[in-house]
């Protein structure tokens, strides 16, 4: 399943993918939005091998319903049982419980039968019944939380298939070309981790170090890709050619903490070769690497999307397909250059359109060699419970006004008889030819999937196995001088004196360093698609938005010989080191910037600290740690890859080869309390990698269940004085051990099923507290998961804060209620004099009545002196007089009042 490149995000067009109001404010029901296209429906009426009409109106029918929700479990094995035991044992009976509007009992999930160990599920509720209706409320926590923090993938079935029929083994190296949003890709990293934990215990006993068991991993080969002590050697390259696209896809796969991923960012079309360390003793002879697996699942109409992209009903239009034909191609002839022998290509998209499906394989094979070179696989011993139907031989096209070919025969002579060239037919969309390479192809080989075979969704598949290396003709080679303009970018054609390979090298050595190829179209697939007009429904596609060391990794590569025409060398990795102001890689196309990858030496002083802090054993590799900043010094994360990843990293550094993500983040920087210890914290995505080597001085085991509520519960809580007794069996080892980080080991008993996996978490402690260093929503989902508590988490450093807060006040209330009773005292202490004072009897107030008279005669007095002292005072004596006059009676009259 693939994407339409063209932007769908943004401006004007954002939401088209939304159904269309209704005048009450809500949105519309699916079963109120019109399912029908007159093109449509005509083309795969035509084309489609419907066996008789029932079949037909059944599979029309299907399409015109609401599509399933579905779900996986992810994770290593183990880890999804556990899961999905407790959906199995706490959801399911409560929602057989729910009652439908017509009193029919919902059902419960059910596991899809032909998904390896039951790990899939599928459930008819429409998405938007679960998220608002109240009963459902708890198993809807369940699957945000469980989907939040990675354990459950909520994915489309028919996206589900193509990993699994890849054959993909631990240690193999594989590229998803079109990879966002990233459901397929974790899928692989999943594949390229099995037995991890099986064969790293089973190495860690061979030096006398006892590991618990893991469930899950039965049936592990642990002699399959062994050779870095136990830990995954294979390599996940997850491809997007759009940035934004890419960060998505980052957010999706970094839940699985995973040192075996990079993420990239190029046009699948012209995706780089990537440089790999080669033999010192063959000077100026580089090596690229080849992968085991390649996934296309290309950009494609989504047309097999109609029962969840109610918009194609109204946009489908046949140009959509024959706009995305050369493109596709073009990805897969790409895949095919990458691609070691004996390796394998699983091209599949969301589109029911044999332009985009069969048309494509066999042009790509016809361009590579034919079925000598390119070969189709058969699939129908996998999956064998999987409903589906072959591939077709025969098949129609419909061009842009609505008119269907049966071949190209009909469209040349209809051009010879003179008429007018449809726009974007080519050759290469029809049946082939007898006389062509690809014609007696296998093509039945080729998987379909349709809506009413077990009601998903539309899908194509396709697995293709290289046999031999070959020369890419041209894409419009058998053309033979009539075009359309359709394959107008074609290339020149290959030297017979050159071999493939070397070919293949050379241009890929070109793309990397941003040059012209010359197998390979310079047209992108984003400017295809705009150049010829291509008509793409946005939504219709699902939503994508996304020096060396001595050590070798331990995947084996493939060695390819130098042609003699030598191809552009790019910036060497041994030239001097760039200043840091420039060595930040600006991705130019979408004006953003990425930091460069820089490792650190085995002997760099941080390196050096935290080993001695976290006693780390020797065995534990040292020359895999990098920085992402130009300085290339620990300023914040230090980061944990494979040793292909590093050397990957490494010898691209120059080369114009867009890195975006890679490597685990192992420790981040923490401010301690005191300059011995260690500020250096083990980061929880980290831990499961590094905890084996551990020394014991820094390890806590804890077996006690309620214990670990405790700690996921409150943070922070205290071990002072006897408060390390509340922490049962961890408390005397908590309130001894050193301040810093230190592993927590999860070591259940297994007695109680909720409380029966292993795990690994880090524990901070301080002077006075301890605290898991666990993300709020990992808390979250393990205290649903294991306990079923929704309960808020408790955070007793703020609580004893506002505790301290809540003491401060009280004080403060008091000392103010004490200010107020001191104050209202002394008011009625002064009112009291001041009655006492007004307390007169009626000759008291006569004698003062009579104090005026002494008064104008000192009035008089006073008045006299300050005219003479003051010419300009126009008062006169009896104005003076009369106005301390009123001033006495206005005062007398105040303090009467207020007695």
């Amino acid at each position: 399943m693939g994407r339409s490149n063209k932007k769908s995000r943004g401006g004007r067009k954002g939401g088209s993918d939304r159904p269309p109001a209704r005048n009450d404010g809500y949105r519309t029901n699916y079963s109120d939005i019109p399912k029908q296209n007159e093109k449509l429906e005509r083309y795969y009426n035509s084309a489609l091998p419907f066996e008789d009409d029932a079949g037909r109106e059944e599979f029309w029918n299907a399409l015109k319903r609401e599509l399933p929700n579905s779900f996986r479990f992810c994770g290593s094995k183990g880890h999804a049982l556990a899961v999905r035991r407790l959906l199995e044992a706490r959801y399911a009976p409560e929602i057989v419980k729910i009652e439908r509007f017509d009193g029919a009992p919902v059902q419960a999930p059910q596991p899809v039968p032909w998904y390896p160990d039951e790990l899939a599920y599928s459930m008819n509720t429409p998405k938007q019944v679960i998220r608002k209706f109240p009963p459902f409320a708890s198993f809807q926590k369940f699957l945000v939380s469980e989907t939040s923090v990675g354990n459950i993938s909520r994915q489309e079935l028919v996206s589900m298939i193509p990993p699994l029929v890849m054959d993909l083994k631990p240690g193999m190296t594989v590229l998803d070309l079109c990879a966002a949003p990233g459901s397929k890709s974790a899928q692989l990293l999943e594949m390229i981790h099995t037995g991890e934990e099986a064969r790293m215990r089973k190495f860690m006993e061979a030096f006398g170090e006892t590991q618990p068991e893991t469930t899950g991993q039965e049936d592990v080969d642990l002699d399959e890709d062994a050779g870095d002590d136990g830990r995954a050697t294979g390599l996940l390259v997850a491809n997007d050619a759009e940035y934004k696209r890419c960060h998505m896809l980052v957010h999706q796969l970094k839940r699985l903490a995973s040192p075996n991923l990079l993420v990239t960012n190029h046009d699948a079309t012209l995706y780089p070769a990537l440089r790999i360390p080669h033999d010192p003793a063959d000077v100026g002879k580089p090596e690229y690497l080849k992968f085991d697996r390649i996934l296309a699942d290309v950009p494609c109409t989504g047309d097999g999307t109609l029962r969840k992209n109610m918009a194609i009903w109204k946009d489908w239009q046949p140009g959509n397909a024959m706009g995305l034909h050369v493109t596709q191609a073009r990805i897969l002839v790409r895949a095919f250059q990458m691609l070691k022998v004996g390796g394998r290509v699983v091209y599949s998209t969301c589109s029911m359109n044999p332009i985009e499906n069969e048309a494509v394989v066999a042009s790509a094979i016809e361009r590579c060699g034919g079925p000598n070179k390119i070969e189709i696989i058969d699939c129908k011993d996998r999956l064998p419970l999987l409903k589906r139907k072959p591939g077709m031989h025969q098949w129609q096209v419909m061009d842009k006004s609505g008119r269907i070919w049966s071949n190209w025969e009909e469209v040349q002579q209809h051009v010879l008889t003179g008429g007018e060239m449809p726009g974007k037919l080519s050759e290469s969309m029809f049946v082939r030819p007898d006389t062509s390479d690809s014609s007696g192809l296998p093509l039945d080989r080729c998987m379909r999937v349709y809506a009413h075979q077990q009601d998903t969704g539309g899908f194509f598949i396709t697995v293709l196995e290289k046999k031999a290396e070959f020369k890419a003709r041209p894409e419009n080679f058998s053309q033979r001088g009539f075009s359309n303009g359709a394959t107008s970018l074609a290339t020149p054609q290959v030297e017979d004196t050159e071999s493939a390979t070397k070919v293949e090298i050379i241009e890929g050595a070109k793309a990397a360093a941003g040059e012209p190829t010359d197998v390979l179209p310079p047209a992108g697939s984003k400017r295809t698609l705009e150049d010829e007009g291509a008509s793409i429904s946005p939504e219709a596609k699902k939503a994508k938005m996304e020096a060396p060391s001595s050590e070798k990794s331990d995947v084996k590569v493939e060695k390819v010989p130098e042609s003699k025409e030598k191809a552009p060398e790019p910036v060497k990795t041994d030239s001097p080191a760039p200043r840091p102001t420039a060595d930040r890689r600006v991705n130019r196309a979408n004006d953003q910037n990425e930091e460069p990858f820089k490792f650190l030496s085995p002997d760099h002083e941080v390196i050096k600290s935290i080993q001695t802090f976290y006693k780390v054993s020797p065995r534990f590799p040292s020359n895999r740690f990098m920085v992402r900043n130009a300085m290339g010094e620990p300023a914040k994360a230090i980061y944990y890859t494979s040793a292909l990843v590093r050397d990957i990293l490494v010898e691209n550094e120059g080369r114009g080869v867009k890195f975006v993500h890679g490597g685990v983040k192992m420790f981040m920087k923490q401010d301690a309390p005191s300059a011995e210890v260690c500020r250096w914290r083990i980061q929880s995505e980290g831990m499961a990698i590094i905890q084996a080597y551990i020394g014991p001085e820094r390890v806590v085991r804890l077996t006690n269940k309620e214990t670990f509520h405790m700690l996921l519960k409150e943070m922070f809580p205290k071990f002072i004085d006897d408060g390390w007794k509340k922490l049962n069996e961890i408390g005397e080892r908590c309130r001894d051990i050193g301040m810093g980080c230190c592993v927590l080991s999860v070591e259940p008993d297994g007695s109680d099923p909720d409380f029966s996996e292993r795990m690994v978490l880090p524990l901070w402690k301080s002077f006075h507290s301890l605290n898991l260093m666990l993300p709020k929503e990992d808390r979250s989902a393990m205290l649903l998961r294991i306990y079923n508590d929704t309960t808020p988490v408790i955070n007793l450093s703020l609580k004893d804060k506002a505790a301290k807060d809540a003491e401060a006040a009280e004080a403060d209330v008091k000392k103010e209620a004490k200010e107020e009773e001191a104050a209202e005292t002394d008011v009625k202490k002064k009112a009291k004099e001041e009655v006492e004072d007004v307390e007169m009897t009626n000759e008291d107030v006569k004698e003062y009545r009579r104090l005026p008279l002494r008064v104008k005669d000192e009035a008089k007095d006073d008045a006299g002196d300050t005219a003479m002292k003051n010419e300009e005072s126009e008062m006169s004596w009896d104005t003076a007089y009369k106005l301390q006059m009123d001033m006495d009676d206005m005062e007398f009259s105040s303090r009467v009042t207020d007695a």
